[in-house]
């Protein structure tokens, strides 16, 4: 097993634990979790938006609260699985792959954008832009990547910067590819978030992107989020796992769309 499957790893078990800790105490502060478990707080910040996004556990200000416990014993099961950590890893890796050295990228606040991130370690001259506070930290001590972040306002259940004031400076780059994750990707839909300042940052990136790549694993298709930011028609590219859905999958290559199946 790579050294990155079992960083990934190590990282669904400190939130399955993140998890029961919650579960345990009732409610707890993201200053109380990373004193618990030993990480910076946007790290605890970008846990608790994944656990929030798979309905573990409900955002408060300044820390989270338990969901219900059905959905805290399906959530369990699914980390101790780890399948979907392992697919996750391998999107990242796919992805990682069409970045070449001197490529200046786009990649969102998503956690398969953060996958992406974990494998350009050993890429040389690369920009990476971004609004993702959890990304930018994990670049820190990579020499051969530089971040670029657009300004904006810091949203802590997400880790990100949103807002469209800073996106005017990123006209003087040339954005290769741009890497989407999605809450979920429909016909006609397109690519749809259930935040809309997320979706709202996203939209004109879109359009900055040479070469638009959606990046999701099987459980995204077919569903539809709040606010679309990307159509069928600006996609280039989709990288997702095996278990997708074939009939959505070839109507989505009927549109002359590319499906990387990992």
């Amino acid at each position: 097993m790579s050294e990155q499957i079992v960083r990934d790893l190590y990282l669904e078990e400190r939130r399955a634990r993140i998890l029961e800790y919650i579960t345990r105490t009732g409610r707890a502060s993201v200053a109380e979790l990373s004193r618990q478990f030993g990480v910076s707080e946007v790290t605890i910040r970008a846990d608790l938006q994944s656990l929030a996004e798979q309905n573990l556990v409900v955002r408060t200000h300044g820390g989270a609260v338990p969901a219900n416990n059905q959905l805290l014993d399906e959530l369990s099961l699914a980390i101790r699985r780890r399948r979907q950590v392992l697919e996750k890893s391998r999107i990242g890796q796919a992805a990682a792959e069409l970045i070449a050295n001197g490529d200046a990228v786009f990649l969102d606040s998503s956690s398969t954008a953060l996958a992406i991130a974990h494998h350009l370690r050993h890429h040389r001259d690369v920009t990476i832009i971004t609004n993702s506070l959890a990304i930018a930290y994990e670049m820190l001590s990579v020499s051969g990547v530089t971040v670029v972040m657009p300004g904006g306002t810091v949203r802590r259940d997400t880790a990100s910067l949103v807002g469209t004031d800073g996106l005017s400076m990123l006209a003087r780059f040339n954005i290769e590819k741009g890497f989407f994750g999605a809450h979920g990707l429909n016909l006609p839909e397109g690519l749809t978030d259930v935040s809309s300042a997320e979706a709202e940052v996203k939209r004109p990136i879109v359009a900055m992107c040479r070469q638009v790549i959606a990046v999701l694993d099987a459980t995204k298709w077919g569903r539809v989020g709040l606010a679309s930011f990307a159509s069928p028609e600006e996609i280039d590219c989709v990288i997702t796992d095996q278990h997708a859905p074939a009939e959505l999958v070839g109507a989505v290559r009927a549109l002359g769309i590319h499906v990387i199946l990992v």
